[in-house]
């Protein structure tokens, strides 16, 4: 992209920061919603998928305009990697069980060395959880034990998504080889 087409989106991105410029942001929505779009289905989302991801990316972009930083990313990085991210959330989301696919009926008891044996690893996780650096095991928690998408961690928290993700590589790591 030359410089001068990239000038003119973090002009009209900051317009949007700094005054909701509404025009400022049709511009910016007639030309990377469609192409956020067209990217999203060649990474293998549906055509309704992706309409509703690309509709959630702009308006990500609308909220959060005064977070981009042009010393980091272009514009067109930083909606792209909003549109990649948000896909991994959908993809997430879907993943999870309806309530009708769980099983809802009566278990057969679990074996007494089942239990036993899942204690044990029960308590050395627990043991090795609270080991972790308050920063890891606080993201580890909001994840895994609050079921948060690493955006909506990073939307709580007010992180970068980055900073968000790194700390929950760095803490899996040390509990891997706590754990091993």
């Amino acid at each position: 992209m030359r410089a001068g087409k990239g000038l003119k989106w973090v002009t009209l991105l900051r317009r949007v920061a700094d005054t909701q410029d509404t025009d400022a942001f049709a511009a910016l929505f007639e030309h990377f919603a469609p192409r956020v779009k067209a990217f999203l289905i060649k990474s293998g989302a549906d055509h309704a998928m992706a309409e509703e991801c690309a509709q959630d990316v702009m308006v990500t972009v609308w909220r959060k305009a005064g977070q981009f930083d042009a010393s980091r990313a272009s514009v067109a990085t930083w909606i792209f990697t909003i549109a990649r991210n948000r896909r991994i959330d959908m993809l997430r989301r879907d993943r999870r069980p309806e309530p009708e696919d769980l099983n809802w009926g009566p278990e057969e008891e679990p074996d007494q060395l089942d239990i036993l044996s899942l204690q044990q690893e029960s308590d050395q996780l627990v043991a090795a959880i609270a080991e972790l650096p308050e920063k890891q095991r606080v993201m580890i928690e909001r994840a895994y034990f609050g079921e948060l998408s690493h955006s909506e961690i990073a939307d709580e928290t007010g992180l970068p998504l980055g900073t968000i993700k790194s700390r929950i590589r760095l803490a899996l790591e040390r509990l891997r080889h706590s754990l091993s």
